[in-house]
């Protein structure tokens, strides 16, 4: 008598409670995958070049593939927290110098500042300018910001103002203060510069504007002209030029053009509508964000955002093929091919979602299940065994 295909049976369905169970410990692991027992059929084959085969003699495990369906996405807070929603992996640098691939993504910065796995893995990005654009195909390790954002001169000032067109006409400049506005500007060191503006309207359609500069008297200040038309358009003295002065210094000057082209003179109280100015002072790293296309956004304490790179996407055209190995990481294998770069959000690419974490695709109710009939199959095996051996018994005993 033959127990071969009962033993093939126990076997298999040890293994496959192997991988159940293997599931079933990993539900709660961040980015992991669900693993599945694929069985096939095994048979002796009769002499060669027949068709004919004899019984089956059981069952083998073809194959334990994992399911990269798409986990929960489940917010957590944490700003270097990111889930991949869609296909591609994060690609990290592994402390031996090797790449693996992960869709963990419960990133954290170590005490250099990079960015890196619980494991130590080196998060891999692509280098960009202070805007997001991408300036190189080369990737490189990503780390958070550190020291501070130097201070940048003020070059340029605009405003956008609504002048009063029934304001009485005056030389006198004894009271400025009825039309005036000011703003902050910043010198090479960050060093605020106050600016104001007085405008004082000397005929029809006609102003005069006065400046003021860390304090000093408007009086005192070679006013410039603006001039309307009919409708309130302004026709002239829009582009100015400003001297400023440093207030750590007041021999320390630097020019400013001033954009008045959105000035407008009608029958309305005197409005500013906007002012702004493109300098700042130093500033310190406050917060770090990450958007859709994986773009690492430093915000400092004088209000600036600058782009700190961008994190990279890999994808496989076979990411079955791939190889894994502890904590989750997949690396490549000529079975998955060669791994395909690119971005959050670019073609075939998912998206990122911040603060938040991919949970395990694990389906507990289902693994559960899967577990109830692997055990009766398990069972149904051992009692052919059983079978065999009253069988045996049986014959032994004939007389």
């Amino acid at each position: 008598m033959s127990f071969q295909q009962a033993i093939a049976g126990l076997n298999a369905a040890s293994r496959s409670l192997d991988v159940i169970g293997h599931n079933i410990a990993n539900a709660g692991t961040t980015g992991m995958k669900s693993s599945r027992v694929e069985f096939a059929e095994v048979y002796a084959a009769a002499a060669s070049g027949t068709n004919s085969v004899t019984g089956g003699m059981g069952v083998t495990v073809g194959s334990v593939s994992q399911q990269f369906t798409q986990g929960n996405i489940n917010s957590t807070g944490n700003a270097l927290d990111m889930a991949i929603n869609g296909n591609g992996f994060f690609q990290v640098t592994m402390p031996d110098g090797s790449s693996a691939y992960t869709r963990a993504g419960n990133f954290k910065k170590d005490a250099t500042g990079t960015i890196v796995t619980s494991s130590g893995a080196k998060l891999m990005g692509y280098p960009t300018d202070a805007k997001g654009a991408r300036t190189s195909s080369t990737l490189q390790t990503l780390a958070v910001p550190t020291g501070t954002v130097p201070a940048k001169q003020t070059s340029a000032i605009s405003a956008n103002l609504t002048l009063d067109a029934s304001a009485a006409a005056t030389t006198s400049t004894t009271d400025l203060s009825k039309y005036s506005t000011s703003l902050t500007a910043y010198d090479a060191q960050g060093l605020k510069t106050e600016v104001g503006m007085y405008f004082q309207k000397t005929a029809n359609n006609t102003w005069n504007v006065y400046t003021s500069v860390n304090g000093s008297a408007p009086a005192a200040s070679t006013p410039f002209q603006l001039s309307f038309d009919a409708s309130g358009n302004l026709t002239s003295g829009g582009t100015q030029t400003l001297t400023l002065t440093s207030p750590n210094d007041p021999t320390v000057t630097f020019p400013v053009s001033l954009d008045l082209t959105k000035v407008k003179q009608v029958a309305s109280n005197f409005t500013v509508n906007d002012l702004t100015q493109d300098g700042y002072t130093a500033g310190q790293l406050t917060s770090l964000t990450i958007d859709d296309s994986g773009t690492l956004m430093a915000t400092y304490s004088n209000n600036q955002t600058q782009a700190a790179g961008q994190v990279a996407m890999v994808d496989f055209r076979n990411p079955q093929g791939l190889g894994i190995t502890d904590a989750g990481y997949w690396f490549e294998t000529t079975a998955s091919g060669q791994p395909l770069l690119g971005a959050p959000g670019e073609g075939i690419f998912g998206s990122i979602q911040s603060k938040a974490l991919e949970e395990s695709n694990v389906d507990l109710t289902a693994a559960l299940v899967d577990m109830m009939t692997t055990q009766r199959a398990y069972q149904a095996n051992a009692q052919t065994i059983k079978t065999q051996d009253q069988v045996l018994q049986t014959l032994v005993n004939l007389r």
